[in-house]
C-alpha cells in the first residue's frame, strides 16, 4: 500500500508545474521539520493537582440568609 501511495503521489507531481513541484516539496519539509518529532516523542503526562482533605472549600461557597425560608413562587402549594 505504502509503494501506491508512492507511485501515486510521484504521477501528481509529475502532473504539475515546476513551481507548484517546489511548493510541495516545501510543504514536506515543513511536515517532517514540525510533525516528525512530534511523532518520536512521547506525550507529556499531566499530573493532576493535589487536594488536601477537609477545608478546601472553605470561603468559596456561601449559602444566603433566607435560604430555608419559604419561596413566594410556591405559596399556593403550602
Amino acid at each position: 500500500m505504502l509503494q501506491t501511495t508512492f507511485q501515486n503521489i510521484e504521477e501528481s507531481l509529475k502532473q504539475l508545474p515546476y513551481s507548484l513541484q517546489v511548493e510541495v516539496f516545501h510543504y514536506i519539509e515543513f511536515l517532517k521539520s514540525n510533525y516528525a518529532k512530534q511523532s518520536i516523542q512521547e506525550p507529556e503526562i499531566k499530573q493532576p493537582k493535589k487536594r488536601d482533605g477537609f477545608g478546601i472549600w472553605q470561603g468559596k461557597i456561601s449559602m444566603s440568609e433566607d435560604f430555608d425560608l419559604p419561596m413566594e413562587e410556591f405559596e399556593e402549594y403550602m
